[in-house]
């Protein structure tokens, strides 16, 4: 019996070394590094990257559709903006082909969609809750700020852009709009810039993974600043290009921010 129990405490002490999370500090280059990793990954497996960044297109212009027979036009810009909260859960894929691409392991659709269930599991959904619990915020926040600054009356599209890009109150409208809104989308990444690649690559909870994130975030505040901006551009030249650039763009930076995470976390 005393043989058990020390292999028992032998086991929780191998569990314990296994789930600790190093942060460390990015050096100056590794953004830059990690985007050029990311697309030597896209080029090495394109159909993975490429189909994600299309089903993500698609679902855009579905939005658009949808916005445009309901007459809620208003409601294109916030659901399109909101992709960024979604982007790191939706990436998975995309971590698990960089990870393989990394270690060598082979790639199919069955074993790439297998590994993301089995080593992400529970914990992984749970990061899908959040990510859906903050887009959905997303959207009342912006359906609030419209009715505070425009009431109940829905302009067609064109006469919408013109006034916010023409008046004071259009101005202001955007200026707060955006402000809050990059907010929301920063706290949103602090959380998920670690987490979802690394509950795929350890075994680790959610709350740990999360808490890795934030700690990530906290001791590189000025790179990871960067990052999320860099984002963020690259989102917006992927919604400017009429969606068309989502199908590239989030693949490059799904398995960039794979590439991010090994430099944040100790092997």
């Amino acid at each position: 019996m005393e043989e058990n129990a020390q292999a028992a405490a032998a086991g929780e002490a191998g569990t314990r070394v296994r789930r600790e999370v190093v942060v460390r500090k990015l050096q100056k280059d590794d953004i830059f590094n990690s985007l050029v990793a990311g697309w030597d990954d896209l080029k090495a497996a394109p159909k993975y990257g490429l189909t994600v960044g299309l089903l993500h297109t698609l679902c855009g212009w579905i939005a658009i559709f949808f916005a445009k027979l309901s007459g809620l036009n208003y409601f294109t810009y916030p659901f399109l903006t909101g992709i960024a909260l979604v982007v790191p859960f939706s990436a998975a894929v995309l971590y698990e082909v960089s990870r393989r691409l990394e270690v060598g392991e082979p790639l199919s659709w069955g074993a790439v969609l297998r590994s993301v269930k089995t080593s992400g599991g529970r914990d992984l959904g749970w990061m899908c809750l959040i990510s859906l619990f903050s887009f959905i915020l997303w959207i009342d926040y912006s359906f609030f700020l419209y009715l505070m600054f425009y009431g109940a009356h829905m302009p067609d599209p064109a006469q919408f852009v013109q006034e916010a890009l023409s008046t004071p109150k259009g101005l202001v409208f955007i200026l707060v709009g955006n402000v809050i809104g990059g907010g929301i989308a920063f706290v949103v990444f602090s959380i998920s810039v670690v987490s979802c690649p690394l509950l795929l690559d350890r075994d680790v909870d959610f709350v740990t993974a999360m808490i890795a994130s934030v700690k990530s975030v906290l001791l590189n505040p000025w790179p990871l600043l960067a990052w999320a901006l860099l984002i963020a551009l690259f989102l917006a030249f992927g919604l400017l290009s009429g969606l068309l650039g989502l199908t590239l763009v989030l693949p490059l930076l799904g398995h960039a921010s794979w590439h991010v995470y090994r430099k944040l976390i100790e092997p």
